[in-house]
């Protein structure tokens, strides 16, 4: 039976690798057939160039560029659904269930761990989803209907994801982990973790007695905002993401996303508070007309929803604008900022810690924002808004290919330091979870 199972996983094995090969080859090495009728090069001699300005006029490119790309997209299906097939035959060390009582569950589950979600409907009132990675089995669920004692525990891991913004939300997530510490205490679980979107200001003492480190019962705590607490032993800082209770979408970087020229240098869609740094930033983009070059909409009150027709205007603003503005608000990070990163729009961030108890930790030294600058985010950071004249200026010189670049740059970072935080995630969770896994 051994030689058997050995003799199907070599198969397999051979199988995987030689379609690899032979998808690599079609796509990138095989010879294209020229079409019937097409003119050479010579013929097209004189004819207008391309907006880079860097190739001869072709009246196929754009079929061509469209055949690779749909040849790549396959080769990468396949190649993504041989991995899939390889890792549910791998077995499963860990399962884990985890209970998304916050909105920043949503982008741990559709943006890190590329989980999908039934219903796709985002106003039902009870959602669900399981994905394979490494060597966990993960469940998700979140929802209204999804209540303390009113669900199947299927694991005997929880990662309970909870809001500790406010005092109100606090006591809510108070009563999850008081739920949780029955079911350790009634061996109906066996380990807890939780990710907390943590206060603006880094007041999160009320959590401290469910720590293990603090003789509670929590053994991980994944972070959100610039904690001291962070250690890396069992405090990790998380971070905030996109906005997805405005149903911020999971966004697929595009060739014309990355290849159209742009018709904002800059923009800011936001609140501007009394006496902030925001109000600087609005004097100095009426100074020498800055704001007639970038897509400005400002407004005196915070809306926690947004309209449809507002919601649009935010994601054309990011979608058309070199660079997206980044003011601090209660807190430097905000989800403008990975917003931006989305749609390939470069983040202008006013670098300043906000007050609180936010800062260093014994770990990160580099505070505001420092899983971002520690990840290498290809950002630009401003001390001061009046140093924006000069950052528009050199923007202003900036040729579309040099644009180009560097939004691939900027997209292909945020792809990477996603995939980062997902195997970091897996990788913390099964150490500590599996302690013969240690060392």
């Amino acid at each position: 039976m051994r030689v058997t199972r050995k003799r199907l996983c070599s198969a397999l094995g051979a199988a995987y690798a030689l379609f690899s090969l032979y998808a690599a080859y079609s796509v990138f090495l095989r010879p294209r057939r020229a079409g019937g009728g097409r003119a050479g090069p010579r013929e097209r001699r004189g004819r207008e160039h391309s907006s880079l300005g860097s190739e001869e006029w072709n009246p196929w490119e754009g079929d061509e560029k469209n055949e690779q790309i749909a040849s790549r997209q396959r080769y990468e299906t396949n190649l993504q659904l041989l991995k899939n097939i390889k890792s549910q035959q791998e077995p499963t060390a860990l399962r884990v269930q985890i209970w998304g009582k916050a909105a920043v569950g949503l982008y741990l589950w559709q943006h890190i761990l590329e989980g999908l979600l039934e219903p796709a409907d985002m106003t039902a009132q009870w959602r669900e989803g399981s994905i394979k990675a490494g060597k966990t089995l993960f469940s998700f669920i979140t929802g209204p209907a999804v209540v303390p004692g009113y669900f199947s525990v299927e694991a005997d891991n929880v990662v309970l994801v909870l809001n500790g913004r406010e005092e109100a939300k606090i006591t809510y997530a108070t009563q999850w982990l008081h739920y949780a510490q029955t079911l350790i205490q009634t061996h109906k679980l066996q380990h807890v973790a939780v990710l907390l979107l943590g206060n603006e200001q880094c007041n999160n003492g009320w959590i401290q007695p469910y720590l293990k480190g603090h003789g509670g019962f929590v053994e991980l705590l994944f972070i959100i905002y610039d904690s001291p607490w962070v250690n890396k032993d069992d405090i990790f800082q998380w971070p905030l993401g996109v906005a997805t209770y405005r149903n911020f979408p999971v966004v697929e970087p595009t060739l014309s996303m990355l290849r159209t020229p742009r018709s904002y240098l800059c923009n800011f869609l936001g609140t501007v508070y009394k006496n902030s740094s925001r109000e600087t930033l609005m004097e100095v983009l009426k100074q020498d007309e800055l704001d007639k070059l970038c897509w400005i909409t400002a407004r005196e009150q915070w809306q926690p929803q947004e309209t449809n027709e507002s919601f649009k205007n935010y994601q054309d603003a990011l979608l058309q604008s070199d660079l997206t503005l980044c003011p601090v608000g209660v807190n430097t990070e905000c989800y403008r900022i990975y917003e931006a990163c989305s749609y390939g729009s470069v983040p202008v961030v006013e670098d300043v810690m906000t007050p609180g108890d936010c800062g260093n930790s014994s770990i990160y030294h580099n505070a505001p924002l420092q899983l971002l600058k520690t990840m290498g985010a290809p950002f630009i950071f401003v001390k001061n808004w009046k140093e924006l004249p000069v950052v528009l200026e050199k923007e202003k010189n900036m040729n579309l290919q040099e644009k180009i670049q560097r939004r691939k740059k900027l997209i292909e970072w945020y792809r990477h330091f996603k995939a980062q935080m997902k195997q970091k995630f897996i990788h913390i969770l099964e150490n500590s979870f599996l302690p013969h896994e240690k060392g």
